[in-house]
């Protein structure tokens, strides 16, 4: 079955760095595109970034570009996202997903003092 398991969350203040990682198995990872969601409490699940099966291609939403970077190691399976500059508004369960599969690991909290 599908798995991801994420790590890497904790508390940190205003201006450091994070670098989060979700592993995957159960289904072919080197095919598969990979995103980073997060959900801040009281609001929507949203992407944060995406990255192609290869990584060569990824993509950021306008609130994270410059500061996050996604990338990935397909010989361990293993999504990363390394979050610098962070803000308070980045606090958020950050999870990683599968593009096309419907299945979401447990989660890793990241909060961000100011």
């Amino acid at each position: 079955q599908v798995q991801l398991v994420e790590s890497g969350g904790g508390l940190v203040q205003s201006g450091r760095s994070l670098r989060l990682s979700c592993a995957a198995s159960g289904f072919t990872f080197s095919s598969s595109g990979m995103n980073w969601y997060r959900q801040a409490p009281g609001k929507e699940r949203e992407s944060v970034a995406t990255i192609s099966s290869d990584g060569g291609r990824t993509i950021y939403a306008d609130s994270v570009k410059g500061r996050f970077t996604i990338s990935r190691d397909n010989a361990k399976n293993t999504v990363f996202l390394q979050m610098n500059s962070l803000k308070p508004e980045d606090t958020a369960v950050y999870y990683c997903k599968a593009v096309r599969l419907p299945y979401w690991g447990q989660g890793t909290q990241v909060t961000v003092s100011s």
